[in-house]
Order: C-alpha cells, then sequence, then structure tokens
C-alpha cells in the first residue's frame, strides 16, 4: 500500500480534513473533491446502499488522486470490512462500537495475521494488482490501513476508554446524532449531557494517544470541536454541500432580479 498520509499526520497530533460522500457516486467525483483539496474522503455504505461494485468504482477512481480514501461499513462484520479493503479502501470506519470485542473484531477483521486474521488476496486492487513480496505487503497493509471506531450509544460511551485503548484502532469517531437519540435528547447538542460526552470522547483519545473524530457541518462547528481537542474532521457530506450551496447561488440570483423599491 501506499503511505496513508492521514494516519501518519494524526499520529504526529496533526489535523486532517475531509469529506463525507454519501450520494454522487460518480467517477469525477474523486477529482472533484481533490481538487478542493480534502485530506480524505468517507464513502458511506451505512446510509446509502451502496453495492460493493460502486464503491469499487469509487476507490479505484481515488487511486488516481492524493486524498486517502475509507469506507464506513455497514456493521462490525468480518466480511464486510475484508471486502473493501480488498476493493482499495485505504482504511475503515465501523459505526455504533459499544464494545472491546467489537474493537477487537474490527482489528482482527482488518490486519493481517500475526495481527489479525484478514485473509489473503494479492496481485489486486488494495496492492495495484502488482507483484512483489508478500511479507513486505502485509507489513505496509497492517501499518498503513486506519481504523476508525464510531461511538454512538450510551454503551459505546460507558466503554470509551477501554474501546479507545484496543490496539490498532486510530480514531474514535463521535456519532453525535445517533449519540443523543441515544441518550433521550435528540438533536439537543447543547445539552450539558452531550457536552459532557463530547469531552469523554475527547479525553479518552488523548488518554491513549488516538484521535477523535467528528463530522461538522459548518466551518464555526468545526473550530469548536477543534478547540475540544477532535483533529479528524469531515466537514458534511455532499448532499448538504450541495444543498447548501444552491440554495445560498438561488437566493443571490433572486434576490439581484426582484424588483428594487424606489425612495422618494
Amino acid at each position: 500500500m501506499r503511505e496513508n498520509h492521514v494516519k501518519r499526520r494524526l499520529q504526529r497530533g496533526e489535523v486532517c480534513v475531509g469529506t463525507l460522500a454519501l450520494e454522487f457516486a460518480t467517477s469525477g467525483f474523486a477529482r472533484i473533491a481533490a481538487a478542493a483539496g480534502v485530506d480524505f474522503v468517507l464513502f458511506d455504505q451505512e446510509h446509502t446502499g451502496w453495492t460493493t461494485d460502486v464503491v469499487r468504482m469509487l476507490l479505484a477512481t481515488s487511486r488516481a488522486v492524493e486524498f486517502i480514501p475509507l469506507v464506513r461499513v455497514p456493521a462490525a462484520q468480518y466480511h464486510l470490512i475484508a471486502q473493501v479493503l480488498d476493493l482499495g479502501a485505504m482504511g475503515i470506519m465501523v459505526p455504533n462500537v459499544e464494545s472491546v470485542e467489537q474493537a477487537e473484531l474490527i482489528v482482527r477483521s482488518a490486519k493481517y495475521p500475526p495481527a489479525g486474521r484478514r485473509g489473503a488476496g494479492f496481485g489486486v486492487a488494495h496492492d495495484d494488482y502488482v507483484p512483489g513480496s508478500v511479507p513486505e505487503k502485509i507489513a505496509s497493509a497492517n501499518a498503513e490501513t486506519l481504523l476508525i471506531a464510531q461511538i454512538e450509544s450510551t454503551a459505546g460511551l460507558e466503554n470509551v476508554e477501554h474501546i479507545t485503548a484496543v490496539p490498532g484502532i486510530d480514531v474514535v469517531w463521535l456519532g453525535h446524532f445517533d449519540l443523543t437519540n441515544s441518550m433521550g435528547i435528540p438533536a439537543q447538542f447543547g445539552d450539558p449531557r452531550y457536552l459532557a460526552a463530547v469531552e469523554r470522547i475527547a479525553g479518552a483519545a488523548k488518554q491513549n494517544g488516538k484521535t477523535a473524530g467528528f463530522m461538522a457541518s459548518s466551518v464555526g462547528e468545526a473550530t469548536a470541536m477543534l478547540e475540544r481537542g477532535y483533529r479528524c474532521l469531515a466537514y458534511w457530506g455532499d448532499i448538504w454541500i450541495f444543498e447548501q450551496a444552491l440554495r445560498a447561488g438561488l437566493e443571490g440570483v433572486r434576490n439581484a432580479v426582484a424588483p428594487k423599491v424606489v425612495r422618494t
């Protein structure tokens, strides 16, 4: 595998900013995102229903650009994790991680022996179809693959310190909508209980030498989360960015052509 510069930068304590892709499954998406300057793109399978054929195309078109392609799989299951890695993902996000056992399953599914039990397939998409030393490829894949565990429930929050401590987990990601749903305070992001959870997840990451992650819907929200110690940030997703930009443009044009009030 090529070097995962996002993983390296996060390990050095730097900030990485990317985006989430949920709707625009096109061959041009990777180049558009790269031109915008993303560090990573997280292609979502949890909420999109994207099949492996769609993900294969998105990952293949991402290989020509510099950002790091990641995939959020639907669940913590071996075949879901190992398959997208074989298709060329350089990391995965797993939703709703609630226990050490789940975190350990993620690591085992994503890494080759002796660190895990990922099935061996070489000369395929993940190693660019090229020959080479299998031991070197195994060592490279184990070192470069980025593993993200989402904390999205009260159970995950209660175990977050232990989940974050699992060797091989690189990022703990706050799933803020699902977490507030689980807490009985849906989308109440000013609630003191939610704000305490934000601090707890960031503290668990810092305590274990890992990174806290979050999807921000605005520059202001991203700035606030940076101040709280979150260093792996997705700036929103393709659906909402498109809608927001289109709405702003339409309103601007309509305001420009609206009848002017003549003052006397």
